[in-house]
């Protein structure tokens, strides 16, 4: 029998309907996690997504601009494991930048981590094992232009990382770590994919590719979204025990240039 390191755990995924959050969910499921996806979508939706998981996983709907919304989700849940995925983002210059997209990209890109991570740690320390993710990005570790408030919120977020990691440090098998990929394929980027192919009237997606990534990832290449998936199940294990305050590059490169 394949071993289920997982077994017996319970995770929260918020923003996890789709893209990165749902690979993720997917590889912690695998893993024999008890998984809750979070979103926006209406419930039915969530949960038809929620029961195709490698095990059957739940689906709960809450507004992350809400601290009291965020609490009930947490306190729904008692997670073991808790990945902070949820993102927003607005682009433009800096002075363009709508001051309520400002706002939207605070509380939900790092102000929910901030709740989330505050509910939950009572009930980590208190099980004796706990993994936080927060999923940080290549924004967080470079900056960037036209997007003030993803890179403004990535870069905090990895400092609430090393902060957590660091007041946690000696409790029992309780990490905290961010991962910071580039370029993944998401549905929002193949849209933005597909959407410069229309206006450029091109064919090759291959192409198409190639040029969003020239400039940035090194390898050429997306990040899988399955590679970032596996490296989180990896920190949720028993061999993630000692890895903490981490903001783990996977960009192909970009980082290191």
């Amino acid at each position: 029998m394949t071993p289920r390191p997982l077994a017996g755990r319970a995770a929260l995924i918020t923003g996890s309907t789709a893209g990165l959050g749902l690979a993720i969910a997917a590889a912690l499921a695998a893993d024999g996690c008890a998984v809750t996806l979070h979103g926006l979508l209406p419930d039915a939706e969530g949960a038809a997504i929620a029961a195709g998981l490698p095990a059957p996983g739940r689906y709960l709907r809450a507004d992350l601009t809400s601290p009291d919304a965020i609490a009930a989700l947490v306190a729904a849940v008692a997670p073991d494991i808790l990945v902070n995925n949820a993102v927003t983002r607005h682009f433009g210059p800096v002075e363009a930048t709508d001051p309520a997209g400002w706002d939207e990209d605070l509380a939900v890109n790092l102000s929910a981590a901030f709740h989330a991570i505050r509910h939950a740690l009572p009930g980590m320390r208190a099980r004796g094992y706990g993994r936080i993710i927060n999923m940080g990005s290549i924004f967080g570790l470079i900056g960037t232009t036209d997007r003030v408030g993803y890179v403004t919120t990535k870069h905090a977020l990895i400092g609430l990382t090393r902060a957590v990691a660091l007041e946690t440090a000696r409790d029992r098998d309780l990490t905290c770590n961010a991962l910071c990929p580039a370029s993944v394929p998401t549905p929002a980027i193949e849209d933005r994919i597909a959407r410069g192919m229309a206006s450029r009237g091109e064919t090759s997606r291959d192409a198409a590719v190639e040029a969003f990534l020239a400039g940035k990832q090194p390898s050429g290449r997306f990040i899988a979204a399955e590679r970032v998936a596996a490296l989180a199940a990896f920190l949720c294990g028993p061999a993630g025990a000692d890895i903490t305050g981490g903001a783990l590059p996977l960009d192909g490169g970009w980082s290191a240039g």
